[in-house]
């Protein structure tokens, strides 16, 4: 089944209200990730990361799986996600904006 916009919207929602974090305020940044999310979940049948590439074979991409396993720790370093979508509170709180991160992911 084909995800719509409103439905990876509210998974983002939904994953970010379970875990406390928030959701990055640029609306335009927020609109690309949930679309590319919506593209990988469509193409691939889960949430591939969409700032990464994804192989299309879930066990292989199962690190990259939103909320994929490097964002806590990206969290704890940068205040945010790698790509910007989920951000701590306190980082949310300064109105600062995400900025570029190393990868951690090493393939």
């Amino acid at each position: 089944m084909n995800k719509k916009y409103e439905d990876v919207e509210l998974f983002v929602s939904m994953v970010a209200g379970r875990q406390n974090w928030r959701l990055n305020r640029d609306r335009e940044h927020l609109e690309i990730i949930i679309n590319g999310l919506m593209k990988n979940y469509n193409r691939y049948g889960y949430f591939s990361c969409p700032c990464r590439d994804a192989e299309g074979i879930k066990e292989r991409d199962r690190d990259i799986i939103c909320p994929c396993e490097y964002c806590r720790p990206d969290q704890e370093e940068f205040g945010h996600c790698y790509c910007g979508l989920y951000l701590t509170p306190e980082f949310f709180g300064t109105g600062n904006e995400p900025q570029s991160i190393p990868e951690r992911r090493r393939i």
